[in-house]
């Protein structure tokens, strides 16, 4: 099969998935922040049929390089209940399937870089054991959410077991088979191959298997590929809870990329007691005095 032809010149890219413009204001602040750290990469808009036209003149307005995906779902319906958000995040698996590329980085629309984090573009990986890099969730459930699993404890998250060397966990995370062994789905290196693809597109084929994924894409990446991805360090998946319920690894100054999981969102409450919140804000402060001075003006 010959690989689609390039939507943005570069064999490596960035990309964030939009299904509506409900993350569309901190889809903007990511696509600057990375500009903003520096990095030589472009950045590549995955859309699904589902994104209304305001969100496509945004950024055409902003000149923000956008591919329309199909809306990935498995073969039978897997009831999310509550957790409506999950249904979307199937369709982030679609960058294993962008073989015209040699590298993608996909990162949620919540995140927001600090730090410039190239070198995430020029890490080794293949087809068999290193079929792709990610930071490892946290299984902490600090909320108590009573449909999350039973073993989604502090006793069994990853990072737990990296507070007693927390100068190894600004270069790495805990092996692949620590804790629950769960990648978290928010920022995924892919080496795009179609066998991965494969692979990914039979497993959500396979009800038996579906029917057990309660966290969709991330359930999948760790199921089908166990022991066979790259542990990241947290920083570069820094999630927001970590700071609170992580403090022996989280440091400041080391935090690359900051995933704003959960609601609220940053750009639905403007908290100036959330210092979290308030890195966000600055970064999307800067990118409307730019846009204006573009000419560029909208209520995203």
């Amino acid at each position: 099969m010959t690989a689609s032809v390039r939507t943005v010149d570069s064999p490596k890219v960035w990309t964030t998935l939009l299904t509506n413009t409900k993350y569309l204001p901190g889809l903007l602040a990511l696509e600057y922040s990375l500009r903003r750290a520096g990095t030589k990469y472009p950045f590549l808009v995955l859309y699904t049929s589902t994104l209304e036209p305001e969100g496509h003149a945004a950024l055409d307005r902003r000149g923000i390089a956008k591919k329309e995906i199909p809306y990935l779902l498995p073969k039978v319906h897997k009831e999310y209940g509550v957790e409506v958000r999950f249904y979307d995040c199937w369709s982030k698996l679609q960058p294993f399937n962008l073989t015209e590329y040699e590298r993608v980085v996909q990162l949620d629309s919540d995140m927001v870089v600090l730090q410039n984090m190239d070198e995430l573009m020029e890490m080794e990986l293949n087809n068999t054991d290193r079929v792709f890099a990610a930071s490892h969730a946290c299984t902490c459930n600090p909320f108590k959410k009573p449909h999350y699993p039973k073993d989604w404890i502090p006793e069994n998250c990853s990072f737990t077991h990296q507070h007693s060397d927390p100068d190894a966990a600004q270069l790495e995370g805990a092996p692949t088979n620590t804790g629950l062994a769960i990648c978290n789905g928010g920022l995924q290196v892919v080496h795009p191959s179609k066998e991965t693809y494969d692979k990914i597109v039979a497993a959500m084929s396979e009800p038996t298997m579906t029917d057990n994924y309660e966290f969709a894409d991330q359930s999948l990446l760790s199921d089908v590929f166990r022991d066979s991805w790259v542990p990241l360090s947290y920083k570069y998946n820094a999630l927001k809870t970590l700071r609170d319920i992580h403090k022996p690894i989280w440091h400041d100054d080391e935090v690359k990329n900051v995933h704003y999981i959960l609601t609220p969102k940053p750009w639905e409450v403007k908290d100036e007691s959330n210092e979290l919140f308030n890195w966000w804000w600055k970064i999307n402060d800067e990118r409307h005095t730019v846009e204006k001075e573009t000419g560029v003006y909208d209520s995203f």
